[in-house]
């Protein structure tokens, strides 16, 4: 069951040059996606292809100088900005890119804690920091007082908590050793099983299919071509587009060979 659609989507940024003069960059064109209860879609390409603008435009986060067009559909509702305001944390949680999220004035335990929805806060809180590998002690400390892989593993620990039916992991892994990584990636897989669905957007097409059901490949604003995740395989000769085919290629695993025969 589709839980969250994206028709159409474009956003545009106004930007000025010199001389004041105003100009406009569009930076995603009428792209199209569709999250499923149950699924994982994860979503790959070039840094600036708009995968993370995307999560933005979806939670409604995007900056004051964004114009967008499309719809975006929850629960077969359009989202207006008021909802997208009343769904956010709640309904769609994010695991952001970056850490600068969390928020410098406020304990970490007690920052998971206000994610808390159907479970008792402070049960909640201490079981998934132990999942993550967060000592008791963690829950006392400041952003400022965490490592780099502390502080997105409390990232990751929000929104596992937050009891949202739409997961949106925005590069979740880096800085993580690989026993957290593979922890994370099985969670979101658990969350998918459980009926939520995950949009997974990451650089690590290898890491994203050992969980994801579907790939959406992104290439300068756009979806090239979404493809069941096992069509990433020998050659890529099951996927559709040449674009697909070089990204797949072109991983170590792959010999980084980047010609399309």
């Amino acid at each position: 069951m589709s839980i969250l659609k994206v028709d159409n989507l474009s956003v545009s940024f106004k930007q000025y040059t010199s001389g004041l003069r105003q100009t406009t960059q569009k930076v995603i064109s009428n792209l199209s996606i569709e999250l499923v209860s149950g699924e994982i879609l994860a979503i790959v390409g070039a840094s600036g292809s708009g995968k993370s603008l995307l999560a933005h435009a979806i939670l409604g986060i995007l900056p004051v100088n964004a114009t967008t067009s499309g719809d975006i559909s929850f629960d077969g509702e359009v989202l207006t900005p008021k909802r997208q305001e009343q769904l956010r944390g709640k309904e769609i949680a994010l695991v952001p890119q970056s850490v600068n999220y969390l928020d410098p004035l406020m304990r970490v335990g007690a920052q998971v804690r206000t994610s808390v929805r159907k479970e008792n806060p402070k049960e909640a809180q201490k079981k998934v920091f132990k999942r993550y590998h967060l000592n008791q002690e963690v829950e006392k400390m400041y952003p400022f007082q965490l490592s780099g892989g502390m502080a997105r593993r409390v990232l990751v620990s929000t929104a596992m908590v937050s009891g949202a039916r739409v997961i949106i992991a925005d590069e979740p892994t880096p800085g993580l050793d690989s026993v957290v990584i593979e922890e994370a990636l099985n969670n979101l897989r658990e969350f998918a099983d459980q009926g939520c669905a995950v949009m997974l957007i990451s650089h690590d097409i290898e890491s994203a299919l050992k969980i994801a059901d579907k790939v959406a490949v992104f290439y300068e604003g756009t979806v090239l071509e979404i493809a069941e995740a096992d069509k990433f395989e020998g050659n890529g000769d099951r996927l559709q587009h040449p674009y697909s085919k070089a990204l797949w290629r072109a991983l170590p695993q792959n010999d980084f060979r980047t010609n399309i025969d």
